[in-house]
């Protein structure tokens, strides 16, 4: 069974999960949420209290810039070693974990916990690895977070992989099988989360899965698909928490100079912890993240606009159309003859660019009702980007290369993986 894995790049893994807590208060949302809303980590904290929790094992991308991180880095180590002393965790060995979490809009998003092989996994765009990235990886962003998991005992995971499976041969198949399998998690989660419930996979529910992954990066099924030649098969698509995934890669990295191949490929920090979900999973929605600048001057941005793509005009029409808020007003954005394929792509070049020359600053906001919140403070300025299909996501990304980064999200802020398990990364 395990020679099947070792062609996938994804295994199962000795899962960590709290035993005798109150799982509700030791869920929270993946860290890179609520990033401009630090009411809502505030409130997260209250709930929590003094119970045990992944609030303690996480650091907020909201106090990413706070000027006590390195406190709160060591305070997160500190904990994580706590919560392995003190026996907070029971370990499940060479597991599979099925997930069915129950999101805001009452849709069931099924899911699978196991490892993935950072070996098989690449960011570069245009790379032929088995698990790619499909944004840009913005490299800046990937040492304030290996700071977090570079003295780190565990890791505990918000990537969420996706498989193209129309036929529904992964994953599926376990929905209908899940009163076979023992539950190892029922519970609601905090702050509007839902529900979340898990199960760990049989052995041979393992295997079923391996023979079922192995037949979507056969290439004659990567042909019926995709109509490319030659093409090197994406089994696993990032679709969430591309950041962390990179951050895991590149403390791998770090850990294998001086080591020789037999040394270096028996460490646990050679995988990572992640939930794959199918693409063609009827639950799974591709939202757009919009944009909200800070610090600029609205007017003078829309002019810069029509200078850096000439014909630019507001209102509606054909070409990349967007809405903007800024000061109480708001209205569209039409880029006529784009020369990029996606609207997200056409405004984070010109972003990027201006953001340069004239100073400013970027938030990645989910949900457009925070957008107007917050682009109707002064000096803001808030962009709302269209949403991209879902079906164009595997076939973009073998054929042109990674997406912007930012280009989509899966689903609202509150329907992002919650943290539950966990798993050591060192020995």
């Amino acid at each position: 069974m395990e020679t099947k894995f070792d062609k996938l790049g994804f295994y199962p893994a000795d899962i960590l999960l709290p035993k005798g807590q109150d799982m509700t208060k030791w869920a929270v949302v993946a860290c890179d949420q609520f990033t401009s809303e630090p009411e809502y980590w505030q409130a997260v904290e209250q709930q929590v209290g003094d119970a045990p929790s992944t609030l303690r094992l996480i650091l907020p991308e909201a106090n990413l810039k706070a000027p006590n991180v390195d406190e709160l880095i060591a305070d997160i180590n500190a904990a994580m070693a706590d919560y392995l002393d003190k026996g907070v965790f029971e370990t499940l060995p060479a597991s599979l974990i099925y997930v069915e979490r129950q999101q805001s809009d009452g849709r069931i998003r099924h899911g699978l916990v196991g490892m993935v092989d950072l070996d098989a996994y690449d960011f570069t765009p245009g790379s032929g690895a088995l698990i790619r990235a499909t944004e840009a990886t913005v490299q800046e962003r990937i040492p304030p977070r290996a700071r977090v998991r570079r003295n780190a005992p565990i890791e505990l995971p918000h990537v969420m992989l996706l498989i193209d499976d129309p036929e529904k041969t992964v994953i599926e198949p376990l929905t209908a099988a899940a009163d076979t399998m023992d539950v190892v998690y029922d519970f609601d989660l905090m702050q509007n989360g839902g529900h979340i419930k898990g199960y760990r996979l049989s052995e041979k529910q393992i295997d079923a899965v391996a023979d079922a992954l192995t037949g979507l990066c056969a290439p004659q099924a990567q042909m019926a698909k995709y109509h490319l030649s030659g093409a090197a098969p994406l089994l696993f698509a990032v679709g969430d928490g591309n950041h962390s995934l990179a951050t895991a890669k590149a403390c791998y990295e770090e850990q294998k100079k001086g080591k020789t191949p037999e040394e270096y490929l028996r460490l646990p920090a050679r995988f990572a912890l992640v939930e794959v979900v199918n693409n063609h999973d009827d639950a799974l929605q591709f939202e757009p993240i919009h944009r909200v600048l800070f610090g600029v001057d609205g007017a003078h941005l829309i002019a810069k606009l029509k200078e850096y793509y000439p014909g630019t005009y507001e209102g509606r029409g054909e070409g990349h159309c967007f809405a903007y808020c800024c000061g109480g007003h708001s209205g569209y954005l039409t880029i006529p003859h784009p020369t990029k394929q996606l609207c997200v792509a056409s405004v984070q070049t010109f972003l990027d660019d201006y953001l340069k020359e004239f100073g400013g600053e970027v938030d990645y906001i989910h949900g457009d009702a925070v957008v107007d919140e917050l682009s109707a403070k002064p000096g803001n300025f808030g962009i709302k980007l269209p949403a991209m299909g879902k079906e164009q996501l595997f076939k973009t990304v073998m054929a042109d290369g990674v997406l912007p980064r930012k280009t989509f999200s899966m689903g609202h802020a509150q329907d992002k993986r919650y943290y539950i398990e966990a798993r050591k990364i060192v020995k």
